[in-house]
């Protein structure tokens, strides 16, 4: 069964940069597409980016484009989420999942395999 173990996360201040990493292990990470969600504090679960197995293709959220970024090494078995220009907005516990439906990639039930997640905290 695929595991996944998200890690970078941390206390930034509004503009800086984080880039979290996603390990997977316990299957072969290569065909799985990987998602990348954030639950805010007091709010439901965001879509944040997916990337698909090959890495060819990339999706965002709308209202995140152009600040996040999603990559993956299929060789290191990690996807990464790097972010640019926080804002206390994006503070959040922020998880990676992996699936194998290509449809609805924004939508959480299309990936059965989750991480623990990390915790990102942006100050103002």
């Amino acid at each position: 069964q695929l595991q996944l173990v998200e890690s970078g996360g941390g206390l930034v201040q509004a503009g800086g940069s984080l880039r979290l990493s996603c390990a997977a292990s316990g299957g072969t990470f290569s065909s799985y597409y990987m998602g990348w969600f954030r639950l805010p504090p007091g709010k439901g679960r965001e879509f944040v980016a997916a990337i698909t197995s090959t890495g060819r293709d990339t999706y965002y959220a709308v209202s995140l484009r152009g600040r996040f970024t999603v990559s993956r090494d299929n060789a290191k078995n990690t996807v990464y989420l790097q972010m640019n220009n926080l804002k206390p907005e994006d503070t959040a516990v922020y998880y990676c999942a992996a699936g194998r439906n290509s449809f609805g990639l924004s939508g959480a039930a299309s990936y059965p395999y989750w991480g623990q997640g990390t915790q990102v905290t942006v100050s103002s």
